[in-house]
C-alpha cells in the first residue's frame, strides 16, 4: 500500500513511525466478556490494522502500541490467551513494535470508587513476563523515544519512584545529547483542561503536576496518550500533545459531542472514527496524520488484499494556501459531558470536541473563515494561535469593520492568532463612510482587509408565488466591472486589498475565475471567491456530494493556477436544520464525506506541483486542462454523457482517478472508465483526474 503524502518543495521526512492505541485483543474472535457486541470485533479490527501497518510503502521504522493491548484484564484466567492472540495478530509487522502498558494490561489507575482490580507489583511481573519492560526507551536517528507507565502514577508501588527518577534522567541525557524527546503513555495527564477534576479519563494529583512538569520540558517535542478512544489535540510548553482514537471502539460517553443520534450500540460502534497514526519525522519537527480504518476487519487467517495507495495530508504539509472552508459551526466548542453511569458516575466532565479540527487535518485545510465573535472569544482565539504553529491561516468576518477598540486584541499581534485579514461585510453607502476606518486597521494590524458588498435589494426575492428575503453578501463577478473604479480606488488608497465575489452552486467557477483574475490584474486588488454549497431556495435541501466534489477539484486546481485568487467554500460541516439546509464536507457526527475525501487526494497529489493551466482551460466543457510539474492533466467533470464524450478525445494511455471514490482507489485505464459510463444515468455528476 503505497503511501502518497502531501508535501511540500524541498521538504522531506526522515523516516515515519505508526501509534496505535486500545486494540482491546480477546481471547478468541469469537468469544469476549464484554455485553457489547462491538467489543466482539476488536480482533479482527486489530488484525486488519496490523496488516495494513505491515502492508506500508514507504514501511515506517517502528510501531508503538499505547497500551490496552489486550481486553481480559490480568486477573483473568483468558489473559494469557488474549496475549497469544495478540501476538499472533501483530505478528505480520516485520519493524520493531514497542508497547505501553494500559489498565487492561497491568490493572487500574489507583482509586477508591471503582471496582476494578488496580495496578500492582503482582500484575506488574506478569505484565513484564509476557511482554517485557512497561517503561523503557529508545533511540531513532535524533530521537530519544521514552515509553512510561502511567499506571504507576499515584500507585504508591515501589516502581513509581524508581520510574519518576528514571524519566528524569532519560529525559536530561537526550537534551545533554542534543536529542529531541517522544512520550508514549496510556492515560493521559487530561482531557480538557490541566486543572480539571479527576475522573476515569485522566491522571490525578499529585502525580499529573509532576507529569506536566515533564511534558513541559524543552528537550519533550511530542507527547502520544491513549486510553480516552477519541482524539483530541493540546500543547503542553512546546509538546505537541495527541490523544488518540481506538481501533476497537469508541468511547462513546463522547457521543455527546453529536447533534444527531450516534451510530451502532449508541455511539460505542461509530466505526467511521477508529484508527490510528502515522508520524512522519523531520529534521525541524513533525507531522501527524490520522489514518482512519473505519473499523475495517480481517478474520483468522485472512489477507484481504490492501488498497494499493493511500492518500493523506495535513495543514503543515499542504501547498494549498489559497483554498478554505468556512466554520459557520463551533468549531472549538466545549461541553459538559454527561455521566451516564459505568466509568463515569460521580458528576459530569468537560470535554472539547476537536472532531472537526480533526477533519481539518485529515484535508490538509490551511483557510479558513470565521466569525469575528471566534477572535474575540478568549477561549477560541487561544486555539487559533495554538493551531497557527500547525499552519492554520484565518480570514476573519464581521459586519462592519471590527470593533478591535473594544477589546484587548488592540495593540495585539494578529499574525500570532494565524490571522491573515478581515473580511468586512457592508452596504455600498456604508463602505463609503467606513473606508478611513479600514485603512487604519490595515495599518495598525498589518493584516489584509476584504471587502463584502452587501446586496440591498434583490429582484428575485419574489417569483409571483413566494416572497423570501435574506442577507446576501458578495459581489457578484458580472458587476465587478460596474465598480471598478470604486475598488481600485479604494485599494490604490490602502484602504482594501481585495474583494468577496459570491458564487453561486449552480454558476460556472471557472467563469466567475477568468473574470475575477481579470479583475485582480486590472486593479491590483486580490478576490475571495465564497462558494456556496446550497441550493436556490433557502428551504430545499441541497446533498449534491457529487457535484460538491466537481466544484471543490476546480477550486484546488484554479488556486494554484491564480495566485491572486482565494476559494472558500461556505460552509464545512452539513447543514440540516434552519437555511439552506446542505451536504458539506463533514456530516453531523463529524464524518468526512466525499468532498472532504477528494479535497485530501488532491492535496496530497498536488500539494508540491506548480500547476498551469492549458490555453483553453478557462472556456465552458467538462474538461479543464492543466500541467503539474510538466505532466498533463484534464480534469473532467460534469453529467456522464458530457463527461464520456471529453473522453473520447483523449489519448488510450491515459489514465483515470475517480474523485467521488478516491480513498483507497488509484488511476485505471481511460477504457475502463468509458465501460462504467456507458452503463449509468447520463446525468450522473462525475469529477474524473485524467493523466494524460
Amino acid at each position: 500500500m503505497k503511501i502518497v503524502k502531501s508535501a511540500q518543495p524541498g521538504r522531506k521526512p526522515l523516516f515515519s513511525f505508526v501509534v496505535v492505541a486500545d486494540t482491546h485483543v480477546n481471547e478468541h474472535d469469537d468469544v469476549h466478556t464484554s455485553p457489547f457486541i462491538t467489543n466482539g470485533l476488536s480482533n479482527r479490527r486489530a488484525r486488519h490494522a496490523f496488516q495494513q501497518i505491515a502492508a506500508m510503502d514507504p514501511p515506517p521504522r517502528f510501531v508503538v502500541h499505547l497500551g490496552d493491548i489486550v481486553h481480559p484484564v490480568p486477573a483473568l484466567p483468558t489473559f494469557h490467551e488474549a496475549v497469544a492472540r495478540f501476538r499472533e495478530i501483530a505478528a505480520p509487522v516485520q519493524v520493531p513494535v514497542h508497547l505501553v502498558p494500559g489498565n487492561h494490561d497491568v490493572g487500574d489507575k489507583r482509586v477508591d470508587w471503582m471496582p476494578a482490580d488496580q495496578v500492582s507489583d503482582d500484575y506488574l511481573a506478569l505484565y513484564r513476563d509476557v511482554f517485557g519492560a512497561d517503561f523503557h526507551a529508545f533511540d531513532e536517528g535524533d530521537l530519544r523515544c521514552i515509553v512510561i507507565n502511567s499506571l504507576l502514577l499515584n500507585s504508591g508501588l515501589a516502581d513509581e519512584a524508581r520510574q519518576r527518577d528514571w524519566l528524569q534522567a532519560r529525559i536530561g541525557e537526550a537534551g545533554a545529547a542534543g536529542k529531541r524527546v517522544f512520550l508514549f503513555m496510556h492515560y493521559p495527564p487530561y482531557i480538557h483542561k490541566p486543572d480539571e477534576r479527576g475522573n476515569y479519563d485522566n491522571v490525578d494529583e499529585p502525580a499529573r503536576s509532576w507529569l506536566l512538569g515533564q511534558m513541559a520540558r524543552p528537550e519533550v517535542e511530542a507527547v502520544f496518550a491513549g486510553h480516552v478512544h477519541n482524539f483530541w489535540y493540546d500543547r503542553v510548553g512546546t509538546a505537541d500533545f495527541y490523544m488518540l482514537p481506538s481501533t476497537a471502539f469508541l468511547r462513546h460517553d463522547f457521543s455527546e459531542f453529536y447533534r444527531v443520534a450516534p451510530q451502532t450500540e449508541f455511539g460505542r460502534g461509530d466505526a467511521d472514527k477508529f484508527g490510528y497514526f502515522v508520524v512522519d519525522v523531520f529534521a525541524d519537527g513533525h507531522v501527524a496524520y490520522a489514518m482512519r480504518t473505519h473499523g475495517a476487519q480481517a478474520g483468522i487467517g485472512e489477507t484481504p488484499p490492501q488498497p494499493p495507495r493511500r492518500l493523506l495530508a495535513h495543514p503543515q504539509t499542504s501547498g494549498f494556501d489559497g483554498v478554505g472552508v468556512e466554520l459557520r459551526h463551533p468549531w472549538t466548542e466545549t461541553m459538559q459531558i454527561t455521566a451516564t453511569g459505568g466509568v463515569q458516575e460521580f458528576g459530569r466532565k468537560w470535554a472539547r470536541n476537536d472532531y472537526p479540527l480533526l477533519a481539518l487535518w485529515e484535508m490538509g485545510v490551511r483557510l479558513a473563515k470565521l466569525p469575528d465573535a471566534d477572535l474575540q472569544d478568549a477561549e477560541c482565539r487561544a486555539r487559533m494561535a495554538l493551531l497557527a504553529r500547525k499552519g492554520h491561516r484565518y480570514l476573519v468576518t464581521s459586519l462592519g469593520a471590527p470593533k478591535l477598540s473594544r477589546s484587548s486584541l488592540l495593540g495585539a499581534n494578529l499574525r500570532d492568532y494565524g490571522v491573515q485579514g478581515f473580511e468586512v461585510n457592508a452596504t455600498l453607502a456604508n463602505f463609503e463612510k467606513q473606508r478611513g476606518a479600514l485603512a487604519d486597521l490595515r495599518a495598525t494590524t498589518g493584516t489584509q482587509v476584504w471587502y463584502a458588498k452587501i446586496l440591498t435589494y434583490d429582484h428575485a426575492q419574489y417569483d409571483g408565488q413566494t416572497f423570501s428575503h435574506y442577507v446576501k453578501s458578495g459581489f457578484r463577478h458580472d458587476e465587478l466591472a460596474r465598480h471598478r473604479d470604486l475598488l481600485a480606488g479604494a485599494h490604490a488608497a490602502g484602504e482594501i486589498d481585495g474583494v468577496t465575489v459570491r458564487v453561486e452552486s449552480d454558476e460556472s467557477l471557472r467563469e466567475a475565475a477568468s473574470v475575477a483574475a481579470v479583475f485582480a490584474a486590472d486593479t491590483g486588488c486580490a478576490v475571495l471567491l465564497s462558494l456556496k454549497l446550497g441550493g436556490d431556495c433557502l428551504a430545499r435541501e441541497r446533498a449534491d456530494d457529487r457535484a460538491n466534489v466537481a466544484r471543490v477539484a476546480e477550486a484546488m486546481i484554479l488556486s494554484k493556477a491564480f495566485p491572486r485568487l482565494q476559494f472558500v467554500f461556505d460552509t464545512f460541516m452539513d447543514v440540516d436544520r434552519g437555511y439552506f439546509p446542505r451536504h458539506a464536507f463533514i456530516d453531523r457526527r463529524y464524518t468526512p464525506r466525499a468532498t472532504a475525501l477528494a479535497f485530501t487526494a488532491l492535496a496530497a497529489l498536488f500539494s508540491d506541483a506548480a500547476i498551469r493551466l492549458h490555453a483553453d482551460a478557462a472556456q465552458s466543457g467538462a474538461a479543464l486542462g492543466f500541467d503539474a510539474d510538466g505532466t498533463a492533466h484534464q480534469l473532467v467533470c460534469g453529467p456522464a454523457g458530457a463527461v464520456l464524450t471529453a473522453l473520447d478525445g483523449l489519448p488510450p494511455h491515459a489514465t483515470v482517478l475517480d474523485l467521488y471514490d478516491v480513498q483507497d482507489s488509484t488511476d485505471v485505464p481511460l477504457d475502463q472508465v468509458r465501460r462504467r459510463l456507458t452503463g449509468i444515468d447520463p446525468d450522473c455528476h462525475e469529477a474524473l483526474l485524467v493523466r494524460t
